[in-house]
C-alpha cells in the first residue's frame, strides 16, 4: 500500500549539500515506487514558498540564515503561518526528520506528535557544528545537548546515515535502531560517464600518464582542504608532481584560490555532470575530513572508480573497509596525507585493486534502491 511521507530537512535544493542530496534522492525513489512525498524545509535561497520539483511537493518556511546560512532558524511571519496551516490541513503516514540539531527538527517532531503519526530522525553528522571559535563552539555544544534533550522527549526513533553517525548519536544518550545509508544513483552516474562532454585533462594540459588527485565538496576547514593543499605542495617538491583539482564552494574558497598554481587547480562549483566527468578523469579522490557522516562526494568518487583516501572520522570507512579497498588515515595531518599520496601514486596495482573493490561494494550496498528498501521496512514496523 502506498504511503504519504512528510520529510523535514533544514535545507533543500537549490542549496547544495549532503543532507539536501540525501533528501532529494530518497524522495525520488519513494515517488518512483508510487508514494507521495512532501518536503518541508527553510527558505535559505529566496525560492518560492511552495513549488513542485520532480514530482516532490516542496514547502519552505521563511527563516533567518545564521552562521552564513549553515544554521537556518524559522522566522515567525505571515509566510510561516501559511505553511503551518497547510501542514495542519494535510495528513501523512510518517514524518522523516533529516538531521537532529536544527530547531526545524523539533517543529517536525511536534507536528508528528500532534498528528498522532510515527516520526523517525536520521543523524547525518559525527561531531558538533563548529565555527572554529572556542567560545562559540562551546556554547553551540551546550545548546545542542539541550536541544537534543527536548527532541528525545518527542521523537522516539533514531537512525544514522552510517554506523559512525549512530555512534555519534550515542554521545547524546540516543540508542539508534539502525542505519539508512547515504547512497548514490549509480545508474545516473553510469549514463553520465558514457556521455562526458568536458575533458579536464585536455583543458588544463594534463598528460595521460600524469596522476590527478581530486577533491569535490564544500570548502570548509573541517573538510581538510588546508592540510590537503599543503601535503600536495610538499609532495611535489620531492616527487614527480601530481595535480590537485578542487571542485566546490564554501568559506575557504579564498584560501584555495590563493594557492592556485600549475598543479593546484581550483574549479569552483561545477554542475553534476561536470563533477562526474572530473571524477572519471581523475586517479585518486582525497577527503581528509575531521567530521563526516557518510560523504556523498566519496561515494560518487568510488562510483567513478577513483581510489579513495579518507580519515577514520565518519562513515566513509564503512565502504573503504580495509587496506585493499583504499586508505583510511588515523587523522588528517599533512604527514599522513603526504604518506598516503606517496603510497598510492607509486603502486598502480594497489590503486587498480582498490578502485575495483570499492566500486563493487558500492554497487551492492550503497544505492538509493537499497536504502529505500530499508526505509520502507521501517515504516511497516
Amino acid at each position: 500500500m502506498n504511503k504519504k511521507y512528510c520529510i523535514f530537512a533544514a535545507q533543500f535544493l537549490p542549496h547544495m549539500g549532503g543532507i539536501e542530496n540525501y533528501t532529494y534522492n530518497i524522495s525520488k525513489e519513494l515517488i518512483k515506487r508510487g508514494n507521495e512525498v512532501a518536503i518541508v524545509t527553510n527558505n535559505t535561497t529566496g525560492s518560492p514558498l511552495r513549488e513542485e520539483l520532480d514530482g516532490i511537493k516542496v514547502l519552505r518556511f521563511p527563516c533567518y540564515n545564521l552562521i552564513n546560512g549553515r544554521f537556518p532558524v524559522m522566522k515567525l511571519n505571515k509566510d510561516f503561518w501559511k505553511i503551518h496551516r497547510y501542514l495542519k490541513n494535510h495528513d501523512y503516514d510518517i514524518v522523516v526528520i533529516n538531521a537532529r540539531f536544527y530547531l526545524h527538527s523539533i517543529y517536525a517532531a511536534l507536528y508528528a506528535k500532534k498528528k498522532h503519526i510515527k516520526s523517525i530522525c536520521i543523524e547525518h553528522g559525527t561531531s558538533h557544528l563548529s565555527v572554529h571559535n572556542k567560545v562559540l563552539d562551546f556554547v553551540g555544544g551546550v545548546y545542542e545537548h539541550f536541544h537534543t534533550g527536548i527532541l528525545k522527549k518527542i521523537c522516539k526513533h533514531y537512525y544514522g546515515v552510517s554506523e559512525a553517525c549512530c555512534e555519534w548519536s550515542a554521545h547524546f544518550g540516543i540508542q539508534s535502531e539502525g542505519v539508512l545509508y547515504n547512497a548514490v544513483d549509480l545508474n545516473k552516474i553510469e549514463r553520465l560517464k558514457e556521455n562526458c562532454n568536458r575533458d579536464f585533462r585536455r583543458e588544463f594540459l594534463i598528460k595521460e600518464d600524469d596522476q590527478v588527485i581530486v577533491f569535490t565538496g564544500r570548502l570548509l576547514k573541517e573538510k581538510g582542504v588546508y592540510e590537503l593543499i599543503e601535503a600536495v605542495e610538499q609532495f611535489n617538491k620531492t616527487h614527480k608532481p601530481v595535480y590537485l583539482m578542487i571542485a566546490g564552494e564554501g568559506e575557504e574558497k579564498g584560501y584555495v584560490e590563493s594557492h592556485k598554481s600549475e598543479y593546484i587547480i581550483p574549479l569552483g562549483r561545477l554542475q553534476f555532470q561536470d563533477v562526474i566527468a572530473l571524477l572519471e578523469q581523475s586517479d585518486i579522490f582525497c577527503l581528509p575530513s575531521v567530521s563526516e557522516g557518510l560523504s556523498t562526494s566519496a561515494l560518487e568518487a568510488a562510483a567513478c572508480k577513483c581510489y579513495v583516501i579518507t580519515t577514520e572520522r565518519g562513515g566513509t570507512k564503512e565502504f573503504v573497509i580495509d587496506e585493499d579497498h583504499g586508505i583510511v588515515m588515523k587523522d588528517n595531518s599533512v604527514n599522513n596525507i603526504y604518506k598516503a599520496i606517496e603510497k598510492v601514486t607509486s603502486d598502480e596495482e594497489l590503486r587498480k585493486k582498490g578502485q575495483d573493490l570499492c566500486y563493487n561494494r558500492l554497487k551492492n550496498k550503497f544505492t538509493w534502491e537499497h536504502t529505500t528498501d530499508n526505509l520502507e521496512r521501517i515504516i511497516k514496523k
